[in-house]
């Protein structure tokens, strides 16, 4: 909540939050239950909240991620935005559940962002909803916690097949890459001028070199390649990966230090790929001087 409240206060405008069952590795430390923190902070700040993103597919079965969501847009007045993703198996392989290919991860996500819609518009009309599907059941059920407008719906995407998913079923897009090709396929797609929000990190520390020390320690999960970030099981098995991940790769993915100018470049690469908010992780301990950096020589560069 500390933080939350120094962002606010430092002229951040929103919250991204992630919701995981897991750290990626040990050394990240803390976990929480996305939806009870997300109580916590709709008394504590103003600022709308994105869960950045939630898997309604494995681990939470839809009906109960629509009851949530419906309830964090009550507790937030309407701010809220419901990020979803098709997940990893650092958190849905908990309950002992295979982990289904790629494309069948899609196929789920898409009848569960169905089910999720059915539920809310159902309860918004004071309604009960029985469905069947080829991955969901739900028996008479009715949400009578809704929020006055629906909840919007982002869809994330980091390759072609699952960013078509967005721009078809999305009400926006969430991606963590400056990426102006996966952008556009979200807008061909069915996107059109939908939201795109987009996430980054930094390590903002007076020495650049001890703030990558950091940002390799606690993030070089961020650049492993190919599916391992979606498949591996255990934060042991990320901790055993990041450790063939070299120093310079993690320099070049997470803007390292405090001189502002190299954070604003950053800022720019995804406002300039086509991103409309950008939202920002700091790593290490150095909040303060992040929040008084960011607030005094980043953020009135794009107010």
């Amino acid at each position: 909540m500390a933080q939350a409240r120094a962002a606010e206060r430092a002229g951040f405008e929103r919250l991204w939050i992630s919701d995981h069952f897991h750290p990626w590795h040990d050394r990240q430390g803390q976990s929480p239950f996305v939806w009870s923190v997300i109580g916590a902070l709709s008394e504590a700040v103003s600022l709308p909240v994105t869960t950045a993103v939630t898997c309604p597919t494995v681990r939470i079965h839809p009906a109960v991620i629509a009851q949530a969501a419906a309830t964090a847009a009550v507790q937030l007045d309407g701010g809220f935005v419901l990020g979803v993703g098709s997940g990893e198996a650092l958190n849905e392989h908990i309950l002992g559940d295979p982990w289904p290919s790629a494309g069948e991860r899609l196929a789920m996500l898409e009848e569960a962002v169905g089910v999720i819609r059915l539920l809310h518009s159902a309860g918004a009309r004071g309604e009960q909803v029985s469905y069947q599907g080829t991955y969901y059941q739900v028996q008479e059920a009715r949400i009578y916690t809704v929020p006055d407008e629906p909840v919007p719906i982002y869809v994330s995407g980091f390759g072609p097949q699952a960013t078509q998913l967005a721009g078809r079923i999305g009400d926006g897009y969430c991606t963590v890459l400056p990426d102006a090709d996966l952008i556009r396929t979200f807008r061909e797609a069915g996107g059109g001028d939908k939201p795109v929000q987009a996430g980054m990190k930094v390590a903002w520390g007076p020495d650049a070199d001890v703030a990558l020390d950091e940002a390799h320690r606690l993030w070089a999960n961020d650049v492993l390649p190919g599916q391992l970030g979606q498949v591996l099981p255990r934060p042991q098995d990320f901790e055993a990966a990041t450790k063939l991940v070299p120093r310079d790769d993690v320099r070049e993915a997470i803007v390292c230090g405090d001189d502002p100018k190299a954070h604003l470049d950053r800022v720019r690469q995804y406002v300039e790929a086509g991103a409309d908010d950008v939202y920002v992780q700091q790593i290490g301990p150095d909040h303060d001087g992040f929040f008084r950096g960011w607030g005094e020589h980043v953020l009135p560069e794009f107010r």
